[in-house]
């Protein structure tokens, strides 16, 4: 993950805060400075006020106000620095924070395998039909050379980060960079899903859907390229209630 730099950028205008009296002041001060991120005053590299200086502003504690600070840490919006130069610096943004959340929601139950599997071919949808409109040679060139070495490979995990290595280069093709984080995220959950007993015969199916997606791609057939992606995503999770249902 990136660091912030220590020599941050100079804000369009000094952040203000208000004085927080609430016993959830922590949460009032996280709300407040993620304001500030989205009206622009904070961004990226920029070091937050000292601790002192903060709790005067927000008029609370010393504690509530690092209860605050470490909540933003963990949530990866800020990042606390040691030394001379040290301090509370606003973080770039970082999508594998997307997948860590998704994660979780899944982990947990609240999010169904059904769901994600919805997600992934709307999602995906959309991806190639943009792909198809707006993606240039380059991409599909690149599209085409990652499916080439897929067939070079035989370890699965090799196989499964060519699939990434795809995916991202599809979703880059769309010149939208939104889906990129999701399109990375979906896959990254689902591959916990995917492996088991006819993984490896299953790969090969799809590698040669990934070599009809390019051809439709170039040509710009939109219904054949999204019809290709939607049959891809549909064997795969016929793959994957198989699993579920035999374990």
């Amino acid at each position: 993950m990136r660091q912030p730099k220590p020599a941050a950028s100079t804000p369009l205008r000094a952040p203000t805060f208000s004085p927080v009296k609430t016993p959830r002041a922590f949460e009032i001060i996280c709300e407040q400075i993620r304001k500030e991120l989205a009206n622009g005053t904070l961004r990226t590299g920029d070091k937050l006020p000292p601790e002192r200086e903060l709790a005067i502003q927000f008029q609370v504690s010393r504690s509530a106000l690092r209860e605050a600070l470490r909540s933003l840490e963990m949530a990866g919006i800020i990042r606390n620095m040691k030394g001379a130069k040290g301090g509370a610096f606003v973080q770039s943004a970082d999508p594998e924070r997307i997948t860590a959340a998704l994660q979780d929601y899944v982990r947990l139950g609240e999010i169904t395998l059904e769901e994600l599997t919805e997600a992934r071919i709307a999602i995906q949808d959309i991806v190639v039909r943009l792909a198809c409109v707006r993606g240039s040679e380059v991409d599909f060139a690149e599209l085409e050379a990652i499916a080439e070495r897929t067939k070079t490979v035989s370890e699965v995990e090799a196989r499964y980060q060519c699939a990434i290595d795809y995916y991202r280069v599809l979703a880059r093709a769309t010149k939208n960079r939104i889906f990129g984080p999701f399109v990375d995220s979906l896959s990254a959950i689902l591959h916990e899903f995917v492996q088991g007993p006819g993984y490896e015969t299953l790969q090969e199916s799809l590698i040669e859907a990934r070599f009809r997606l390019v051809k439709h791609l170039r040509a710009r057939d939109v219904e054949a390229a999204t019809e290709e992606m939607r049959n891809h995503l549909e064997r795969i999770h016929r793959h994957i209630r198989k699993i579920r249902k035999n374990s």
